[in-house]
């Protein structure tokens, strides 16, 4: 319950700000449903699904020890857009750009504390075991573990958005990128794409959560922190 309660913010973050990115690169590309509808709020409730942002956190907790979780996607009418298919890469790439550049500015704001504040390496450690040390500051130490804990669920959040397969933010990238009729055959992924990626998020049936998306999940926040 600690651990939930020190990722709980961050996470809150992360997933409306992936949300809004998405329909603010929509806007500028011309679509202004996300506006009309008020989903360019910061409001985390006008955000939320039953599904994504509380079933699947509590899924994912329990079953790998992480926080994990979707914001009800901000509606975007690609036809709308000043150019579809290529408009529709920069309106994906925006949820998960805007992740990492959460993820890097949190990892700046941890090396900026650590040089006036040495328990920084000797929290992170503790967090790592998801647990307290007994001489924790009660200011310091959970805004060092919302920081950390940022740095890890914005980067699983953009590592695991860009898995290439459709509806995720990488999917609709392939398809913004492949050629016309590729991109359709693609995109026709999408009805069952949800059902796949729930099947290798939860069992890694091939191994591809365990050998692919870890490590460089783990590379990118070594890297970070």
């Amino acid at each position: 319950m600690q651990t939930i309660a020190v990722m709980a913010l961050p996470l809150v973050f992360a997933i409306v700000l992936h949300e809004v990115a998405h329909g603010y690169m929509a806007y500028r590309k011309g679509d202004d449903t996300a506006m009309r509808m008020g989903r360019l709020s910061l409001n985390p409730i006008h955000h939320i699904d039953p599904f994504g942002t509380i079933l699947l956190p509590l899924v994912f907790f329990f079953s790998t020890g992480m926080l994990f979780a979707m914001a009800k996607p901000v509606p975007v009418n690609f036809f709308a857009l000043r150019r579809p298919k290529e408009d529709m890469v920069w309106v994906a790439a925006a949820g998960p750009g805007t992740n990492l550049l959460l993820a890097l500015l949190s990892a700046l704001i941890i090396w900026l504390l650590g040089i006036g504040y040495p328990k920084v390496d000797y929290y992170i450690a503790f967090m790592n075991q998801k647990l307290i040390p007994a001489d924790a500051s009660p200011v310091m130490f959970p805004i060092i573990g919302m920081l950390y804990y940022s740095v890890w669920l914005n980067v699983i959040l953009a590592v695991f958005n860009l898995i290439p397969i459709p509806p995720t933010d990488g999917g609709r990238i392939m398809v913004g990128l492949l050629p016309h009729k590729a991109a359709a055959a693609y995109a026709r992924i999408e009805p069952v794409g949800i059902i796949l990626l729930m099947v290798i998020v939860l069992f890694d049936p091939l191994g591809i959560i365990r050998h692919v998306i870890w490590p460089i999940i783990e590379t990118i926040i070594n890297l970070l922190v």
